[in-house]
């Protein structure tokens, strides 16, 4: 991606793993990196965040959703828990808005123990994505835990997905 195109574009990662600084953190901003050449603009760690997740009042959390909302590509990543994405990462998406509260692209990202859950991003995730207005492009992302840390694990799905990407965000600059 060009430089200049990066500079124009708003990237966001929001992680729902409970734990902060988590390995789901490492590969999501791993993936908005190889996706735009660029660190993410914002990321949002959803466990450092505390009882203001679930605080409807919270300013701090609204104004989070704006701005993750507003970006041109958000990677939206959880652990798998129980064949499904967190939680914490729910409440976080029930805030908004269906149809249009995610105006740009979504990545689904996964990271699960074993391969039984290598669906989970395009059965769980992806779907609300689109409910709240998101274009997903290509198919969700699922990577094995013990693989996380590994460039590889990654590479045929951005192999396949990057170009995509590219090409809606440069038709959207």
């Amino acid at each position: 991606m060009s430089e200049s195109l990066a500079s124009h574009l708003r990237t966001a990662v929001v992680v729902g793993n409970p734990k902060p600084a988590s390995r789901t953190l490492t590969a999501a901003t791993h993936v908005a990196r190889e996706l735009t050449g660029a660190d993410p603009d914002l990321v949002v760690d959803l466990a450092t965040l505390g009882p203001a997740v679930i605080d409807w009042g919270s300013t701090e959390v609204a104004e989070l959703v704006g701005q993750v909302g507003g970006a041109d590509l958000v990677v939206v990543a959880s652990p798998t828990y129980k064949g499904t994405y967190t939680g914490l990462l729910k409440v976080f998406l029930d805030r908004f808005a269906g149809g249009t509260g995610l105006r740009g692209l979504a990545v689904p990202l996964m990271l699960g123990a074993g391969p039984a859950h290598a669906l989970a991003p395009e059965l769980t995730l992806r779907p609300v994505l689109t409910e709240l207005g998101a274009t997903v492009p290509g198919r969700g992302l699922f990577v094995l835990d013990s693989q996380y840390g590994d460039a590889a694990a990654y590479d045929p799905w951005l192999e396949a997905t990057r170009p995509l990407v590219r090409s809606v965000l440069q038709a959207a600059a």
